[in-house]
Formats: C-alpha cells, sequence, structure tokens
C-alpha cells in the first residue's frame, strides 16, 4: 500500500467514528494531524465531512500542497465570507482542542458563529495510534537506520571528550543518515533536539522535560540534553536519541562506558533489561497498559531499586512507556490509571531507567509493535553496554 492509498483509509476511519459521535464533521488546524491525512505538511486547514470528500484548504504553499496532497479538492485559504459559506448546514464541528490555542478557537468560532465544536483529541489520537503496515515499514526503516548509527558510537567515543562533542558527532551523522530531527511533541511545554546525551551525574539531573532522564544542557534556556562536561572513565554514558525518517518516529536508548562501571550501575543496568524483557513479552493485544507499568515497577522495588526507578528521587517519570509515531508522546502510555487494552499495530518505546544521585543515568530503551506474540523489536540494535 502506498500514501496514496493509506489517506483515503485514514479518512474512511475517521469518518465512521465521526457518525458514530454524530459529528457532522472535523476541521484540522494542526500541522502533523492534516499530514496524517493528507499527506502535505503545507499550512492549511482540513475539512472532513461525516460524509462525502474531504477540502483541503491551503494558506501556503498552494502549489506544493496540489503536488503533495492525498485529497481531490485543494484551493487557497477563501475569505472569511467565503470560509463560512463551505460550512452552511454543518452544526456540529469536531477539532483537536488539545493541540489548538484559545486565540486560534476563537477565530474560528467567530468565522462558524453558528456551529457546535466538540473535542475529537482523544478520537484522532487514538486512530493514529494504531499503525498500518505501511507505518510499520516507515518505523522499521527508521530503527535500522537509527540502530546503525548507534553501533557507530565505539568509533568515536573516548574520555575527556564533552558531553556535546559526543552528541554533536552522534547527531551529525545521523543527519547523514537521512534523519529529519524534528521531534514532534503533542504535550504542552514539552521541547527536544534530537535527543539526549549524558555521562555520569549530569544524567541525575532534574529538569522540566516528562521522562526519566533530562541532563543539564547547556543554558538555562535550554536546560536538556548534553553539557559541556567531560566525559571521565568510569561513568555511564547514556545515548538516548530518536531516528525519524518519512516522518516517523522510533526511541532507542543504549549505554556506553569508558571503563568499568560500579556494581551498582551494573545492576541497575541488568534490571531494566530484565523489565523490559518482561514488558516487550507482554506487549500483546488485551493487555492492559496500567498493569505493565504495575509489572515494571514492581520488579524494580524486589532488586531494592524502586526508588530510583524512572527519575532521580522525588522526581520521576509516571511511566514505562510511550507511545511512538508521527510525534513522540503518542498513545497508549504505559503508566498508573491507563487502564485500557493494547491494541494490534501500536508502537511503544519502553524505557525502564535508573537514576542514581551519585553516579547518573542507567538504562535502556526500544521501539515495540504491539503482535499477537508480543512486541516486535523494531530497533534492532543488540541491548548490549558497550565499554571503550
Amino acid at each position: 500500500m502506498s500514501l496514496s492509498e493509506e489517506c483515503p483509509a485514514r479518512i474512511a476511519r475517521l469518518q465512521s467514528r465521526l457518525q458514530q459521535e454524530q459529528l457532522d464533521g472535523a476541521l484540522f488546524i494542526y500541522p502533523i494531524d492534516i499530514y496524517y491525512y493528507a499527506a502535505t505538511r503545507q499550512t492549511s486547514n482540513l475539512w472532513v465531512p461525516a460524509q462525502g470528500e474531504p477540502l483541503l484548504l491551503v494558506r501556503k504553499s498552494y502549489p506544493r500542497a496540489k503536488q503533495e496532497a492525498c485529497i481531490a479538492d485543494i484551493r487557497p485559504f477563501p475569505r472569511s465570507k467565503e470560509f463560512a459559506s463551505l460550512f452552511e448546514g454543518q452544526q456540529k464541528i469536531g477539532m483537536t482542542f488539545d493541540v489548538t490555542p484559545v486565540q486560534q478557537f476563537n477565530y474560528y468560532r467567530k468565522l462558524l458563529p453558528g456551529c457546535d465544536f466538540t473535542d475529537i483529541s482523544l478520537l484522532h489520537r487514538e486512530l493514529r495510534s494504531v499503525k498500518s503496515g505501511w507505518e510499520l515499514e516507515r518505523m522499521r526503516h527508521a530503527g535500522a537506520q537509527l540502530s546503525r548509527v548507534f553501533a557507530t558510537v565505539p568509533d568515536f567515543l573516548q574520555p575527556g571528550m564533552r558531553e556535546v562533542d559526543l552528541a554533536a558527532e552522534f547527531e551529525a551523522r545521523l543527519r547523514k543518515a537521512g534523519g529529519e530531527g524534528y521531534v514532534r511533541m503533542r504535550a504542552f511545554n514539552q521541547e527536544l533536539f534530537m535527543g539526549v546525551t549524558v555521562a555520569g551525574c549530569s544524567g541525575s539531573q532534574g529538569g522540566f522535560f516528562d521522562g526519566p532522564v533530562t541532563g543539564l544542557g547547556l543554558s538555562d534556556a535550554a536546560p536538556h540534553g548534553p553539557s559541556r562536561q567531560v566525559i571521565e572513565v568510569g561513568q555511564p554514558i547514556l545515548l538516548d536519541y530518536t531516528g525519524i525518517f518519512d516522518g516517523y518516529i522510533v526511541d532507542m536508548t543504549r549505554m556506553f562506558a569508558c571503563g568499568t562501571l560500579s556494581e551498582t550501575l551494573q545492576q541497575g543496568f541488568a534490571v531494566a533489561c530484565q523489565i523490559e524483557a518482561a514488558v516487550a513479552a507482554d506487549l500483546k493485544p488485551g493487555a492492559i497498559a496500567s498493569e505493565l507499568f504495575a509489572k515494571a515497577a514492581q520488579i524494580a522495588a524486589e532488586a531494592g531499586l524502586g526508588d530510583y526507578f524512572m527519575g532521580p528521587p522525588g522526581e520521576q517519570a509516571k511511566f514505562v512507556g510511550h507511545g511512538v509515531g508521527l510525534e513522540l508522546d503518542e498513545l497508549p502510555v504505559l503508566a498508573q490509571g491507563f487502564d485500557v487494552p493494547l491494541i494490534a499495530g501500536q508502537t511503544i518505546a519502553v524505557e525502564p531507567k535508573f537514576v542514581f544521585p551519585e553516579l547518573g543515568a542507567i538504562g535502556i530503551e526500544n521501539t515495540f509493535a504491539v503482535t499477537d506474540q508480543g512486541g516486535e523489536k523494531i530497533s534492532v540494535l543488540s541491548n548490549d553496554l558497550v565499554s571503550v
């Protein structure tokens, strides 16, 4: 199946849900949502009626949207009165409120004063969480490319280099491999530059990022990721990176060391791999997301490492896995309270990690697809901790 066949199938699934919710249609204004259904990221509005053909209204670039989009009816964005006329007879319209700023919402409410707007954020994200065969192939390609770059780290890692130097070399190789670098995140106030490189205690630094490892960053304005700190012998070196190809994200962490790590860190790594294996084996349709998190937390606690699981004490992340796809923070989330069954075709980054305040961060992360046989590992490189 090609993308030109993918988009009509996605629109048909959306229209079925809109009809179930008794909505007249959905209006998308967020770029990556429009890309999902229309195959173009050009600045546009996408109107998908509950029945009938969708309409793409393009602000910029109209010629490029005409060339790219898998939508038959493509028009330049009209003036206000003309825009309103397109929605005559439409009363109940779905929008993704999770990514619609108040100013934008008020703008469309003014354009369409007779319409009742309804939040379809969850409906839309649930649809996107299940990947087609075509999407899984894109993600397998991304996983293979990212794995190849990770495999080269021993070629350039050495003690005495700065975290940022290690990150720059890794990122340059990833870009040369075709990595797109756009780490799209849906959550408000979250941002990320390709990935994280941390060594030793800089990996213990808490921070704003909703994940187990933040890093010091290069300034208080960019307090995330690698710093100028020098990598020393005996430190755990954690590289957590996204590989983005054809828009699709694979998330992956590998551990390195210059020399030998302490027994505490070695134990942490072994338990992290144990947790990942246990969770991955249960990534089957029907498994309950919150129960997988509980299993992971229990293994950590039984190993005596519960206080360090998924972040520094007092700043621990509340999940052990998160959906990935066109965005880094897709559904489902393997977290307490997320009491929903998994569905075949969902793709989840499982990242059990431990953060020891005096030693640093250690763990593993791989992206898996949910299958009847358990998780299919998409980030195919060996999990081995590599010492140079």
